[in-house]
């Protein structure tokens, strides 16, 4: 993460170099320039609860989202010479799923005092220098990591358990539910069936599916603190 009061750590003359580090195998991958800038993205999302006879909607936070982190990274071989796949291809190579997580690894970027455990999501390479038998000297890579926040939860079959309340809630409205993917939402004060399907699953027309899968009587009561398995996903 990004700490907002980081005490100040002692820095030499020397550059701080970029640093990406597999925290799976402890490995670090350094880039060849440090990138000139990074952009952060955050924010969160929000649900419009569909009320007839408004002018506008009134809206419903549903969650945060992740911070994601972009740069654009620049390797250059043309001076040693050598293939500058023999630089980036490592650092392509962490979108790779792990033989005993079947999953990409967990990362952390380290630039100076800055600090983002995170997941590449994306990393696209441009080529654009090439010596006589077409081997590629110069490449300009852009990478998007996702901020990876931990998940203090087991996931079966696509569904979240995390109580026995949960728990109890799925086993009641049987396998034709958890067939598919599947998540639960705690409902809070003001939810609606029609902001909570606007939200998940993209419709708010499709309320009816979760009325169905949780046997909810009165569609338009929903107490707090009761939890809703959600079908499916968006079409």
């Amino acid at each position: 993460m990004l700490p907002k009061n980081t005490p100040a750590m002692p820095v030499g003359n020397e550059l701080a170099k970029a640093l990406l580090i597999d925290t799976t195998t402890g490995v670090g991958h350094s880039v060849m320039y440090n990138p000139e800038e990074l952009k952060l993205d955050q924010g969160n999302v929000f649900a419009e609860v569909g009320i007839p006879g408004l002018d506008a909607p009134p809206v419903q936070y549903v969650r945060g989202k992740p911070r994601v982190l972009t740069m654009e990274l620049f390797f250059d071989t043309y001076e040693i010479p050598a293939d500058v796949r023999e630089h980036t291809e490592p650092i392509v190579r962490l979108l790779d799923k792990r033989q005993q997580t079947h999953a990409p690894p967990v990362l952390l970027f380290l630039f100076g005092r800055m600090q983002f455990r995170c997941v590449l999501v994306e990393a696209g390479q441009r080529f654009t220098l090439f010596v006589r038998d077409g081997t590629p000297v110069r490449s300009t890579m852009t990478v998007r990591l996702q901020e990876y926040v931990e998940a203090r939860i087991e996931i079966k079959q696509g569904v979240f358990f995390g109580s026995p309340t949960v728990s109890a809630v799925v086993n009641a409205v049987g396998d034709a539910v958890v067939s598919g993917p599947s998540t639960v939402h705690v409902t809070v004060a003001g939810d609606t069936l029609s902001g909570l399907a606007a939200a998940y699953l993209g419709d708010a027309g499709r309320w009816r599916q979760i009325a169905e899968a949780n046997q909810v009587e009165d569609p338009t009561h929903l107490p707090p603190g009761r939890s809703l398995v959600i079908p499916g996903g968006r079409p």
